[in-house]
């Protein structure tokens, strides 16, 4: 039984090995801790389902939060990127093409809780009570801030009618390459257990705004362009919706690395804070979010790392 690099919640993952080659993956994601993994199973179904590559469930113990699953092997984007540089493009399609795949398959979102309003806001609450203390020296955690809350929920309210599929977490380090299976099952996906019914543009934010890689402007703008282009969609409009949930969701992150590192003392989140910073300030140069750069101008400061 081997350790896997975890991430920034309290599930634990492990790979077990058989002397005769064969393969699986534990997930402990203990009922107390952390969410119930009951989510995790019907989400693979649904996706298996549609002809995508979630890992398959061997066995299941939801109750001590425990399953048992197939292992997609060790091919994530991020690693055959890093061995590949000139493979980096190519994947990149491959993911964005797989998020053109989701869009508009409702089913997939069906019953799942929504993105609400009120959830947004929550996350984007993380950046007053974590990273705001962090910029001034004081107690962690800090109070809720009405204002940016108030921001916030009135942003956000645009994407209230909307019912796609929002996997949430559709980055290089979560998806693995399948090169043996066809279509878009060529993508493994591995963290959907947090999925929501919402805005589907938020998985192309995760994406292209990646806390743990850099992604070029120059890629970005044309994974931009081809997600616009196969759904026909205008970009102008695209482009708002895309940086409103970049700056929620960097606003969460930058508050969600801070509480890691102070309540599980994972202080490798420390190190990715200047990354994410730099996406916010790229998000908030948008002429619509214009009160949300004035409120982070009047409150925060840049992590150290940043000129």
């Amino acid at each position: 039984m081997t350790p896997l690099a975890g991430d920034a919640s309290l599930r634990r993952y492990f790979r077990l090995s058989k002397s005769d080659g064969q393969r699986c993956i534990v997930m402990d994601a203990p009922p107390e801790t952390v969410l119930s993994t009951a989510t995790f199973v019907e989400m693979s179904r649904r996706l298996g389902a549609s002809g995508l590559s979630p890992p398959d469930i061997l066995a299941q113990d939801l109750e001590s939060g425990f399953l048992l699953l197939e292992d997609l092997g060790d091919d994530l984007f991020v690693k055959v990127i890093a061995d590949d540089p000139v493979r980096e493009e190519p994947l990149y399609q491959e993911a964005v093409d797989l998020l053109i795949g989701l869009h508009g398959q409702r089913d997939l979102a069906r019953d799942l809780p929504r993105y609400d309003t009120a959830t947004a806001v929550r996350e984007a609450s993380l950046l007053a009570e974590w990273y705001r203390p962090y910029c001034k020296g004081d107690a962690f955690p800090g109070p809720p801030d009405p204002q940016l809350n108030a921001l916030i929920a009135r942003h956000w309210a645009r994407f209230e009618d909307t019912n796609g599929l929002v996997l949430r977490d559709c980055h290089a380090e979560n998806l693995i390459w399948l090169p043996d299976r066809s279509g878009l099952a060529r993508i493994g996906l591995l963290d959907f257990q947090d999925a929501l019914c919402g805005p589907p543009v938020y998985d192309l934010v995760s994406l292209l705004e990646d806390a743990r890689r850099d992604v070029s402007p120059d890629l970005r703008e044309r994974m931009i362009s081809r997600y616009c282009s196969a759904l026909g969609v205008r970009e102008t409009s695209l482009r708002a919706d895309f940086c409103l949930l970049s700056a929620q969701r960097n606003m969460k992150i930058l508050g969600l690395f801070l509480r890691v590192w102070h309540s599980q003392g994972k202080d490798g989140y420390l190190a990715l804070l200047p990354r994410v910073w730099d996406h916010l300030m790229r998000d908030l140069e948008h002429p619509e979010l214009t009160d949300l750069r004035d409120w982070v101008g009047e409150n925060l400061t840049a992590p150290e790392g940043v000129s």
